[in-house]
Order: structure tokens, then C-alpha cells, then sequence
């Protein structure tokens, strides 16, 4: 029965995998979609806030990569946490999973709106505003794949969160 147990869990780490022991695109693009949802909501409330409460750019755009790494990371503190791991260990597993998803997201993000026309300037009434916001988080989430294909296939990132399911 244990031997059971083992070979389907090998078998799933296997399907998951693609040649020389990468992962797939399947699941980096999950993992990626996983790590822009807590972006997502975390961008856009710090830009929500921060343009209807007025403030500058810097402050705005600080306020949004802040709230998109505590989103970010609370998505998948909440998944650990579920799987019956402890607080410190759960935390340690999103810092690992989530860092560098939200960091190359996060720069690609801003960085699309901060090179875009206007887009710094624009208003929660503006379209501008909620386009460059969405097509921003389209490309970081397209550059992120990438990433996160890479460190899956290494054991890292989102693969650590993988070993809590089981």
C-alpha cells in the first residue's frame, strides 16, 4: 500500500514535469495566474487608493507593490495553512513560492504603465486609467510564465507549495 502510495505521487510530480525534469508550461502558467491574482487585486487597490486619495505617483505606485506582495503572499499563506502546517512554516513557503513571481510581475507591471503615455496621470474615471492597468498585468503575466516555468522545473518557486497538497 505504501508503494502505492509513493508511485502516485511520483507519478504526479512526473506529470507535471516536462523534458530533463522541467516544469511545464501548464503549470507555470497556473502558478503565474495564481501570483497574478494577489498582484491583481493588490495593484489595484493601492492604485484605487492612492489616485482617489490624491497622491502623487511615487507614493501611489509604492502603495500598490506593497499591497500586491501581502496578497500575494496571503493567497498562498492561506493554501499552506489549510494543509495543516504551521504559521512560521506556512510563511516561510509563501516568501519561497511567491517572491520572485511578484517581483518580476511587479516590475514588469509597473513598468509597462510607467513607460505608457499618460498612463501615471490618468483618473479612476478615465479609461486609460482601468486599459493600461489591465494590458500591464497582461504582459507581466505573459513575462512571468516564463519564470516561473523555470523555477518549477528547479524545485523552487510555486514547486515548494506543491509538496503542502499532498
Amino acid at each position: 500500500m505504501q508503494h502505492e502510495t509513493h508511485a502516485e505521487h511520483a507519478h504526479h510530480h512526473t506529470a507535471h514535469a516536462g523534458h530533463a525534469g522541467g516544469a511545464d508550461w501548464r503549470t507555470a502558467a497556473q502558478a503565474t495566474l495564481h501570483c497574478l491574482t494577489g498582484c491583481a487585486i493588490g495593484e489595484v487597490l493601492g492604485m484605487v487608493v492612492g489616485t482617489a486619495l490624491g497622491w502623487g505617483n511615487l507614493a501611489t505606485t509604492l502603495l500598490a507593490i506593497a499591497l500586491a506582495f501581502v496578497f500575494g503572499y496571503s493567497l498562498t499563506l492561506r493554501g499552506v495553512l489549510r494543509a495543516g502546517v504551521g504559521f512560521r512554516t506556512a510563511f516561510r513557503v509563501a516568501l519561497a513560492a511567491d517572491t520572485l513571481s511578484i517581483a518580476v510581475m511587479e516590475l514588469i507591471d509597473n513598468g509597462v504603465i510607467a513607460v505608457w503615455p499618460s498612463a501615471m496621470d490618468a483618473m479612476l474615471g478615465d479609461p486609460l486609467f482601468w486599459i493600461s492597468l489591465t494590458v500591464s498585468l497582461l504582459i507581466a503575466f505573459v513575462v512571468t510564465v516564463p519564470v516561473n516555468k523555470w523555477t518549477i522545473g528547479r524545485g523552487k518557486g510555486h514547486a515548494v507549495v506543491h509538496r503542502y497538497h499532498h
